[in-house]
């Protein structure tokens, strides 16, 4: 079970109430875990030392490391606030006041792999190898602590946890790879036991913290996240997970019984429900769901095929026997402009014949020019919006090729700094080499010392030599 070494500020409600009466004190607070609830190993998150929070000294996280050690009967883990120099400086102080506890500490990464491995030989203390969810970054790192001296007997493996709905299944596969790897391809720097730290990626994300009026949806929020620990710790079981870090003692219950079915086998059903330790909640999700649609897709099509029969109702909009009135109307309006005409024309029948075939050529004339000039206005408006929408066109284009020209010329003009950059630092460096190797004295015989050392021994005597053991 994980145990902070400050009072958590952000933990929501469900994960502070089962410890809410020991939150301020970390050794009270280990030794409910282990005599109340059960747990089977402690881990001591070292929360105070992060130098964006409280930037706590090493030695008051080591003072604290002793009080939960005092306090409890099982393995003590102790699990920095994962900023390299920083773990590096307290994990070592940790070790040397702790000596012989075999304490495990971690995580131990490619930057302080060093220090803390040379403390945890010379200390009897166990490391966590963590890398970024990567096979080869665990091997290498792997290496480099066997490298060093470190037996690796005492190392298990971090492969970084993520969350349930926060990149669980890319360390899932992560995990089954390196187990494929040690397994199938017999790779002996992969074949050691794997720690998930799930309660603290779990209770920290969104919808862990979401209150039921900040997301009725998601239900009650004890239950959810709970529920969500759980999840991701019999998940990471099933992908081959050796020890498991989790917060709430109902999720650790749940995958506790659920091993149980696993090995003694039994059905799950029976498991007893989440005992809740806060008010309950009721959410109506009867009116928070949508209408329901329950029309059959088959009914749905039927419409559309029988909506031909429905032709016959257009006899109504064209009734036979009234079709002549139109006919009639037209009549009557032919003969009231025939009359009228003829009263226009009749005070012209003294006029010339030739003078109103003239006005009546004239007339046509005129009309024909103006439709010609319409006609030809048009098709100008035409020519010019096609001439515009060329020329936009035109423009846009030879602007997009200008771009490109010019971003081509800045990015090879970029390059080509770039490397003369390159080539002025290699032949400074080359300049430096030559000079060293002419300056370089020549080859010595040295004697081999009477008594020949090992590396772990030889760490030893340093470290006797640096403290004055």
């Amino acid at each position: 079970m994980e145990i902070w070494d400050i009072e958590p500020e952000e933990w929501p409600e469900p994960a502070l109430e089962p410890f809410k009466d020991v939150i301020s004190d970390p050794a009270a607070w280990a030794k409910k875990c282990v005599e109340t609830y059960g747990a089977q190993a402690i881990c001591l998150q070292l929360k105070s030392t992060d130098p964006n929070d409280q930037d706590a000294s090493p030695e008051s996280a080591a003072e604290t490391v002793q009080k939960v050690l005092a306090a409890i009967d099982v393995p003590l883990i102790v699990w920095g606030c994962t900023n390299p120099n920083k773990d590096e400086e307290v994990l070592k102080v940790v070790a040397e006041k702790c000596e012989g506890k075999n304490l495990l500490l971690g995580p131990v990464e490619e930057k302080n792999y060093k220090g803390i491995g040379a403390a945890a030989m010379g200390y009897g203390q166990s490391l966590i190898s963590s890398s970024p969810i990567d096979v080869n970054l665990a091997k290498q790192v792997n290496i480099l602590l066997e490298n060093l001296g470190m037996p690796m007997d005492r190392v298990i493996v971090d492969p970084t946890t993520g969350g349930l709905g926060y990149g669980l299944e890319y360390t899932y596969s992560v995990m089954e790879r390196l187990y494929l790897a040690a397994m199938s391809q017999g790779d002996d720097k992969l074949q050691f036991p794997m720690v998930n730290n799930i309660g603290n990626e779990v209770w920290k994300c969104k919808e862990a913290k979401q209150s039921v009026e900040d997301e009725p949806l998601l239900g009650d929020p004890e239950r959810r996240g709970v529920l969500m620990e759980a999840v991701a710790a019999v998940t990471y079981l099933m992908s081959g997970g050796n020890l498991l870090i989790l917060r709430h003692p109902e999720s650790i219950r749940l995958t506790k019984e659920f091993i149980d079915v696993l090995l003694e086998g039994g059905d799950a059903m029976v498991c007893k429900p989440i005992a809740k330790k806060l008010q309950a909640v009721q959410v109506d999700f009867a009116s928070l769901a949508p209408a329901p649609d329950l029309t059959i897709e088959e009914e749905k099509k039927a419409p559309a095929k029988k909506a031909a029969p429905q032709a016959p109702p257009a006899k109504e909009k064209a009734p036979a026997p009234q079709a002549p009135a139109p006919a009639a109307k037209t009549v009557v309006a032919k003969q009231e402009e025939k009359a009228v005409a003829q009263k226009v024309e009749a005070p012209k029948e003294d006029t010339d014949p030739a003078l109103a075939a003239k006005m009546k050529a004239e007339a046509e004339a005129k009309e024909k020019a103006e439709i010609e000039a319409r006609k030809k206005a048009e098709e100008e408006a035409r020519a010019q919006a096609k001439a515009e929408a060329e020329a936009k066109a035109e423009a846009k284009e030879k602007a997009a090729i200008e771009a490109k020209k010019k971003a081509e010329d800045e990015e090879r003009e970029r390059r080509e700094q770039e490397e003369a950059a390159l080539r002025a630092e290699r032949a400074k460096a080359k300049a430096g080499q030559s000079k060293l190797m002419q300056n370089k004295p020549g080859e010595e015989t040295l004697t081999p010392a009477a008594i020949q050392y090992s590396q772990q021994e030889k760490i030893l005597q340093m470290l006797s030599r640096i403290h004055k053991r």
